[in-house]
């Protein structure tokens, strides 16, 4: 469900600082199974192919000014959607790749609460935890908030900045610049596939201008892939 605050959501308006849109990818069939694909590199769907035409048509609607995408298939053939629209170059970075889980990567949730309940417990109560032996989500936020940020310096005063990516990483970005503390991420709703999350520049550094923002509320399928 989107939640939105400061501006109308269209166009620029003189004066507003730059903006991140941190965009996740379409469905893939892991996230209808429920698989967790963190580093794993599964294509969209059909669906999720439409799911990406029609958000593109959306995001290009408010004039973005460049485009980063993760190198995995499934990021960077929703990045592909808008590019086609906007004529803009996709430029591809490892650095927004999901996280990568070890031996949790291919199983159902439910096969990962009956052999790793107390790891996933742990977790989801805000412990650092190597799911499956696998990054730590600071770890993710260290590899991923800098690409970001890096980009984002490039922009021109309002600019706007695309990053397409994974539910996990968007998840671990946006609580890095927005200085929460890493056992508050999870406090974080996760995005449904081919929604966004838009944050803003302020005098006070960035804040959270809309979440999970695109579509009627749907399930989150496969939050952190």
């Amino acid at each position: 469900m989107a939640v939105s605050g400061a501006g109308d959501g269209t166009g620029r308006t003189p004066g507003r600082g730059r903006r991140i849109i941190l965009w996740r990818h379409g469905q893939t069939s892991w996230n209808v199974e429920r698989r967790f694909q963190g580093s794993t590199d599964v294509e969209l769907t059909e669906t999720g192919v439409g799911q990406a035409r029609r958000s593109a048509r959306l995001l290009a609607s408010l004039r973005p000014d460049a485009i980063i995408s993760s190198d995995l298939k499934r990021a960077a053939r929703t990045a592909a959607e808008l590019a086609a629209l906007t004529g803009l170059d996709v430029t591809v970075d490892e650095g927004l790749r999901e996280t990568y889980a070890g031996v949790w990567q291919g199983l159902t949730h439910e096969e990962i609460i009956e052999r790793y309940g107390a790891e996933y417990t742990a977790w989801k109560r805000g412990e650092p935890v190597r799911r499956g032996g696998g990054e730590l989500e600071t770890e993710v936020a260290d590899r991923a908030a800098p690409v970001v940020l890096r980009h984002v310096d490039k922009l021109p005063e309002d600019g706007t900045l695309v990053v397409v990516s994974h539910g996990g990483t968007i998840r671990t970005t946006i609580g890095r610049l927005l200085g929460l503390e890493a056992h508050h991420w999870e406090s974080l709703a996760g995005l449904a596939n081919c929604c966004w999350s838009v944050l803003s520049e302020g005098a006070r550094g960035w804040r959270l201008l809309e979440h999970n923002a695109g579509t009627l509320p749907e399930p989150v399928l496969g939050d952190d892939d």
